[in-house]
């Protein structure tokens, strides 16, 4: 008995993805279908979006010629992904786009909508051609809005990484502005520091004097917190731990222009006084 109810188990399975198969065909079949009448009215479709696209006034900061252009390119990108149902090429022209559109002020928002409205002129044209055979319209919708969410996901996601990615740039590139370390004379060098320390920019002002160091060979570093109206007990012990740092590199350190808050926190943490060099004012 246990041999035959083995059996039928097997058999019940086995039948199971018989069943699967013939809809994943299907798909495949209409998916298909769906791309061959994309590809065949390919100039009218990418023509109505580009008008929807300008109506809606969405990537204004580009050129008419420029907007169509990168239409092209989308279009294409978008029915190949439909039909090989793989999302790296889209993925990769999608950062790429973004490298592009994101230094001419170009928002998420809008590239989110140029994808949507990408995916309602499709359907529209699906409707228009199927107006008279509504089973199959609802298979061919079936079919495709899946695969258009993920593309739609793929494009935006695409674009927010690019764009987080040129933010966090930019943020490096303030910060390294924001503390520039200068050659005085030979051997020499200040770092003169203005604002808000945070850890994060208490960490990158360290690696700057450092590297400053090696590169300059110095043998004396000032740096002049006077434009520091105060800072947390986390940042102060890393202002220590600098010192430190650029001792084992051969450099004296001369901290100058610390406030009165700023002197009370390095006393309430305990710092050694005599091994930081302090002076009022340059």
């Amino acid at each position: 008995m246990a041999k035959k109810e083995n059996r039928t188990g097997d058999t019940a399975s086995h039948v199971g993805f018989a069943g699967e198969h013939p809809r994943l065909e299907a798909t495949s079949e209409l998916l298909r279908e769906l791309v061959s009448h994309l590809r065949q009215n390919r100039t009218q479709l990418r023509e109505e979006w580009v008008r929807r696209i300008t109506e809606a006034r969405l990537l204004t900061a580009m050129s008419q010629e420029e907007i169509f252009a990168e239409a092209t390119s989308v279009y294409d990108s978008y029915v190949e992904a439909l039909e090989t149902g793989t999302f790296e090429a889209l993925q990769s022209y999608a950062r790429n786009l973004s490298e592009r559109i994101i230094p001419r002020g170009v928002e998420t928002h809008e590239v989110v909508g140029i994808v949507l409205l990408l995916r309602d002129v499709l359907a529209r044209s699906l409707f228009a051609k199927y107006q008279t055979d509504f089973e199959k319209l609802n298979r061919i919708l079936d079919a495709y809005e899946p695969a258009a969410n993920r593309i739609a996901n793929t494009v935006a996601v695409g674009f927010v990484q690019e764009r987080e990615r040129v933010i966090r740039q930019q943020q490096e590139a303030i910060r390294e502005l924001s503390t520039p370390v200068l050659q005085v004379r030979e051997r020499l060098l200040i770092l003169p520091i203005i604002g808000v320390i945070d850890p994060q920019r208490a960490r990158q002002l360290t690696e700057q004097l450092l590297r400053g160091i090696r590169t300059n060979r110095a043998k004396v570093v000032v740096i002049d917190i006077t434009g520091v109206a105060a800072m947390d007990a986390t940042v102060a012990n890393h202002l220590v731990q600098t010192v430190e740092a650029s001792r084992l590199l051969g450099a004296t350190v001369i901290v100058t222009g610390l406030s009165p808050e700023i002197a009370q926190t390095l006393v309430t943490i305990g710092v050694e006084l005599g091994k930081m060099n302090t002076v009022g004012d340059l």
